[in-house]
């Protein structure tokens, strides 16, 4: 059998709007942005990933910057191949005697039929011969540790960069949730809309994503605050460059709906969910995982709108991917949370 696995690449990939990991062999080698960079008229695909992300909102008429993946779902196909097969390349020269790619696909929990088969299909054209999917909750509480196979409730909530996923999970399988596309992207683009609304100054998207990172908040008071954090823009008065500097009060405001969005999903999901499920997660609480649980104070907000203990998982950004390595390692044990080929219509 370790004779037979030697012929063998396998790879569990976390797909992502804002960026996909790829694990091998359980060790993270590929962590790099969803972006590829094309020559309009040649349509050759120039970069792929961090360098593609360099290029992009400085690109000239002859470069297009392509980000494939929008709302957790494949928009662009072309690119999306184009993508994945990049990023495949990086991780080194695939032997002559590779001869067999098996994957372990990421995939939001609200994806349609159509989109599970555009996956498929980008796949099978990076020449994979065995693919499967796993629901990205069910991959986030393998990565964090839990055991989806037990009849006891937990509740996972993973903020990504397009949708934000949220379900009850029991006897290896969904019991409730919810898949809203409100999560990393729509934050960075409510922080681009107040800087231009309340300082008359206009940022990209990356400056945005900085501002974020950097004094992105989900409360106005917090117990060890960032510190104020300076940005360049152009002023829509008289259009010279200028800076200004933006506290964490500010972006909290900026970010108060969206996030609000976010709690009442929430709530919704644990109003659907059956009464002894219900009793398990108030003892067990929540679980955030993803990049948004990064978000300063958000698990404390969480907790006070559903006094319920919430726990940030301790490297959110790791926990899908680390969960899709899992299934991937053992795709017998956990053949319940897997959706293969064949069952797509």
């Amino acid at each position: 059998m370790r004779f037979l696995n030697f012929f063998k690449q396998e790879l569990a990939v976390d797909l992502g709007t804002a960026n996909t990991l790829i694990m091998q062999n359980g060790e993270v080698v590929i962590d790099e942005p969803s972006i590829v960079a094309v020559n309009r008229k040649s349509e050759e695909t120039i970069a792929v990933g961090r360098r593609a992300m360099q290029m992009h909102e400085k690109t000239h008429e002859n470069i297009i910057t392509v980000r494939p993946l929008k709302d957790g779902v494949i928009a662009d196909f072309r690119a999306a191949e184009q993508m994945i097969k990049g990023l495949i390349d990086m991780i080194g020269p695939r032997r002559a005697f590779f001869s067999h790619l098996k994957m372990v696909i990421c995939i939001p929990s609200g994806i349609t039929e159509v989109e599970k088969r555009a996956v498929f299909e980008s796949a099978a054209r990076v020449d994979a011969k065995e693919t499967y999917l796993i629901y990205e909750p069910m991959a986030a509480a393998l990565g964090i540790g839990l055991d989806v196979e037990e009849p006891v409730g937990n509740m996972i909530i993973d903020i990504g960069g397009g949708t934000t996923e949220i379900a009850v999970i029991a006897l290896s399988g969904i019991v409730s949730d919810q898949s809203i596309r409100i999560a990393g992207d729509e934050l960075t683009q409510n922080i681009l809309n107040y800087m231009r609304k309340t300082h008359n100054i206009l940022i990209g998207e990356r400056t945005a994503e900085q501002i974020k990172i950097h004094v992105g908040s989900a409360l106005p008071e917090l117990d060890d605050p960032p510190a104020d954090f300076s940005i360049n823009g152009r002023d829509l008065l008289n259009g010279i460059p200028r800076q200004i500097t933006v506290t964490y009060q500010e972006i909290a405001g900026a970010l108060d709906e969206a996030v609000g969005q976010i709690e009442d999903a929430v709530i919704r999901a644990l109003e659907t969910i059956p009464p002894e499920l219900a009793s398990d997660i108030y003892s067990t609480g929540l679980y955030l995982t993803g990049g948004g649980a990064l978000l300063r104070g958000l698990d404390k907000r969480l907790s006070r709108k559903t006094q319920l203990p919430v726990h940030v998982a301790e490297e959110p950004l790791l926990a899908v991917v680390r969960g899709t390595s899992k299934a991937l390692q053992d795709t017998i044990r956990y053949k319940a949370i897997l959706v293969p080929a064949s069952s797509v219509s």
